[in-house]
């Protein structure tokens, strides 16, 4: 676990990734990243101070005119009563300039790009921040010339 730092605000700041999704950076050649901001409430922070999310099947999309990270789950926190619950599954929306918002979605219509959300982490502050990248869809050739690469570049360090 990461130390613990206290900020200039008195928060007390981790610096930890949560989740990571790494089967997008094995399922989608990756270009342009954003780190974004999210709309939780107190519940789903506690419980992602204590590790419990998950983005690995989660995806972005529009809704409402604003871009929202679906299907993600974020547990459960134990310690809150039943009636301050969330739940575990709900869209959560993204928060980011309009700009950037018109440049992604842009790229989704017109050029075929995904937005795929690729890290869950707290900043310096202790926000809660969400790496999103635009991606494409890699076919199953580019796929196996991505393992040889990673394959051969472990091997020539085993060398040196």
């Amino acid at each position: 676990m990461a130390p613990k730092k206290k900020s200039k605000s008195g928060l007390i700041s981790t610096d930890k990734v949560v989740a990571d999704n790494k089967r997008a950076k094995f399922d989608y050649a990756l270009e342009d990243f954003l780190e974004v901001g999210i709309m939780l409430t107190g519940t789903e922070v506690k419980s992602l101070r204590h590790g419990q999310g998950m983005i690995a099947e989660s995806h972005v999309g529009e809704k409402d005119g604003a871009l929202h990270l679906l299907n993600a789950h974020i547990s459960e926190y134990q310690q809150a009563s039943p009636h301050l619950q969330h739940e575990p599954r709900r869209p959560r929306k993204l928060l980011m300039k309009k700009r950037q918002m018109d440049k992604f979605m842009g790229a989704v219509a017109r050029q075929g790009y995904t937005v795929i959300p690729t890290k869950l982490y707290f900043d310096k502050r202790g926000m809660v921040k969400l790496e999103i990248a635009l991606g494409k869809g890699k076919k199953q050739h580019d796929k196996r010339q991505t393992e040889k690469n990673r394959d051969w570049s472990r091997d020539k360090q085993r060398i040196m």
